[in-house]
């Protein structure tokens, strides 16, 4: 199967303003790198070499990173830096090529936008916001069973019945195993009433070269948005199979700010050079707080004994 992959990274990130007005929100760290490049890497892992950005105005930054710099690289030729070395073998390895989303349409738009970029090949679409941790790369289970099946393949996870309507949504067809499923329908963020499932779609997808043309003149759909639920729909009524997968792994959402300090959190503790420090000083705050706590409640006693 030839394969390249799309990580749209156009929207504006206005969750994290004012720290995303001039700095794409993809590029804020996770403990000491930034988020796009665990994406990236995870797809090298999977065996893809070729990465389309989707980007907008003022993102140049991210175009920046993927480049060499040779004169930073330069200053630092006498000391031993990894951090440098492993983008710059990256960057060895990756064919990266940056298309402009000239106006913010959505993320079926925004795979749709880089059409021109492709021939014949299978789609490998990538959200950067979502950060997997797995023995097994997230995609590369994804590319294996779109391979042995011959079919597009979205990943998904179980989520509490009250968020159902901030993703989008899978009828199952039928179980293929505890954690494979053929899709008979898709729903963009449905009413909890109307949910067909507890199976949210997540950020990996491998899907046929049929999801551009699949994509041409797609109306508005949920949010005022041209969704990318809506073109594998359209793959779906084609004729094509749409299977679901529940990836083995972890998965860690950064697209909210407290989404992102929890994952550097636990990124920090599995660590190499930052886990010791970050187990003492969680355990130094703990510690701090079991103190207030017991202040806290010593307090409420003696008000409570003064009220009577």
């Amino acid at each position: 199967m030839k394969i390249k992959a799309i990580i749209p990274a156009a929207g504006f990130g206005t969750r994290f303003l004012p720290t995303t007005k001039s700095v794409p929100k993809e590029l804020l760290p996770i403990v000491d790198k930034p988020a796009i490049q665990y994406v990236v890497e995870e797809g090298i892992n999977s065996g893809i070499k070729d990465f389309v950005m989707v980007t907008s105005k003022n993102k140049k930054a991210i175009e920046d990173h993927f480049d060499n710099f040779s004169e930073l690289e330069t200053i630092l030729k006498n000391h031993k830096n990894e951090s440098l070395l492993e983008i710059s073998q990256i960057i060895e390895k990756s064919n990266f090529l940056f298309i402009r989303q000239r106006e913010q349409l959505g993320l079926g738009h925004a795979i749709w936008t880089a059409r021109s970029a492709f021939n014949d090949e299978h789609v490998a679409v990538f959200l950067p916001d979502d950060i997997f941790t797995c023995e097994i790369p997230a995609m590369a289970q994804l590319i294996k069973i779109a391979t042995q099946e011959k079919c597009n393949v979205i990943a998904v996870q179980e989520v509490p019945k009250e968020d159902v309507s901030r993703y989008g949504i899978i009828d199952v067809r039928r179980q293929l195993s505890p954690n494979l499923f053929h899709v008979k329908d898709l729903i963009e963020k449905p009413a909890i009433n109307k949910a067909p499932s507890n199976l949210a779609i997540i950020g990996r997808y491998v899907l046929s070269p049929n999801i551009f043309s699949s994509l041409d003149n797609l109306q508005f759909g949920a949010g005022g948005e041209v969704q990318l639920t809506d073109g594998i729909q359209n793959l779906l009524l084609s004729g094509e199979k749409v299977f679901a997968y529940k990836v083995q792994g972890q998965r860690f959402d950064a697209g909210t700010i407290f989404g992102w300090l929890k994952t550097n959190i636990e990124f920090a503790l599995k660590h190499p050079k930052y886990s010791k420090d970050t187990i003492e000083y969680l355990s130094m705050l703990d510690k701090e707080f079991l103190i207030m706590q017991s202040k806290a409640d010593a307090l409420k006693k003696r008000v409570t004994k003064l009220s009577f």
